[in-house]
């Protein structure tokens, strides 16, 4: 039932449209026309008035007639850079870009395949219990789209995600929360050659704090990183200011918040250990999520990946997620994986095999969804 040639072809026509974060207009007038020929009824929310992007989150709803739940099925509009002029090409059953830009499977892969599966299920006329499709804006850098999402529009109580790294019949169970951390050391600028002993480098500063701070891989479940600094205006100046932006992240809230905390105190003691000020600004990006094994999203997607002959793999990623702001807001939600692989780079591929697949995984959920029901 699911037509693997279209699946290409309509993979090449979206990936081709530029939608790097924040400039979404083009693939959302698409989509919208496209889940309006499905017969689906179409809102666009507020969501990108509120964080700067030129559209905003694409919702659509197809009434079912079971017994069982209703599903949002959810990917995201937006890739990362470089992501403009996007040329995919296929070598063998391997899909990649022609090199200079990533080829933007993340997530148009997903896209794809919430596509194809309502296709099938219209022209198969499929027995469901409804669906409410969601397309997110900036999910890259900030999952900015569905945290400003109109929750209001959703009947929906379980969810998928189609934007996990791993093959078809993986299940993404845990997810860590993150905070941002944002430091600006206040030094005192002087003339590097003339009095420079009257200045406070500030860069000096951050150097010596981040020195001491534990990055990279804390632990199995922990990470942090320092990943901008910007500061200086010329060699001859001592640098007055430094601002610094670091992340943690951890599957455990309490390594999460620990970690945090000690960074900023490292640059605190630095600080006054020189003589130099700073303000320090923490934000928590997004909480954690950690579902049981007899949720209804892992289950229906672990009895569908056993019809399928599928290896049901549930998985704890380091990253974040759409899935994790629907978690927070009452819709229990997993990310499913779609064989998208080395994402975020020139070297991004997915396989033919794989897109085809996902698309007959994510239709035996919703059959798996209503035989539950019945």
């Amino acid at each position: 039932m699911v037509n693997a040639k279209r699946i290409v072809e309509e993979f090449f026509e979206l990936v081709q449209i530029d939608s790097v974060s924040g400039k979404e207009r083009r693939i959302a007038d698409l989509l919208q026309k496209k889940l309006t020929a499905l017969g689906l009824e179409v809102f666009e929310d507020g969501a990108g008035r509120k964080v700067g992007s030129d559209t905003g989150n694409i919702i659509g709803k197809m009434p079912g007639s079971g017994s069982g739940p209703v599903l949002m099925l959810c990917a995201h509009m937006d890739t990362v850079e470089p992501g403009i002029g996007i040329k995919p090409r296929i070598e063998g059953d391997v899909i990649r870009s022609a090199g200079d830009t990533v080829l933007g499977a993340d997530d148009k892969a997903g896209i794809v395949t919430i596509l194809e599966v309502l296709r099938v299920i219209r022209e198969q006329n499929i027995n469901h219990s409804g669906l409410e499709v969601v397309f997110t804006i900036w999910e890259e850098g900030g999952l900015f789209g569905a945290k400003n999402l109109d929750f209001n529009r959703l009947e929906a109580r379980v969810g998928f995600v189609l934007d996990g790294d791993g093959a078809p019949g993986s299940i993404v169970v845990k997810a860590p929360s993150q905070d941002r951390i944002g430091a600006m050391i206040k030094g005192r600028a002087a003339h590097a050659g003339i009095n420079p002993e009257d200045g406070i480098n500030a860069i000096q500063v951050a150097a010596h704090a981040i020195a001491q701070m534990r990055l990279g891989r804390i632990d199995h479940e922990t990470t942090s990183n320092i990943g901008v600094i910007t500061g200086g205006k010329a060699t001859n100046i001592v640098p007055e200011s430094v601002t610094l932006d670091g992340e943690t992240r951890s599957l455990d809230s309490y390594k999460r918040e620990t970690l945090t905390a000690a960074m900023c105190g490292l640059i605190k003691k630095t600080a006054v250990k020189f003589g130099a000020g700073v303000d320090i600004v923490t934000e928590t990006v997004y909480e954690g999520y950690d579902l049981s094994p007899d949720s209804l999203p892992v289950r229906l997607a672990i009895e569908a990946a056993d019809r399928l002959g599928l290896t049901a793999r549930r998985e704890k990623t380091g990253g974040g997620s759409d899935a994790n702001v629907f978690n927070c807001n009452g819709i229990e939600t997993t990310v499913l994986g779609i064989g998208m692989k080395k994402v975020h780079t020139t070297e991004e591929y997915i396989t033919l095999r794989d897109l085809h697949q996902n698309a007959v995984y994510l239709l035996e959920i919703i059959k798996s969804a209503q035989k539950r029901a019945l």
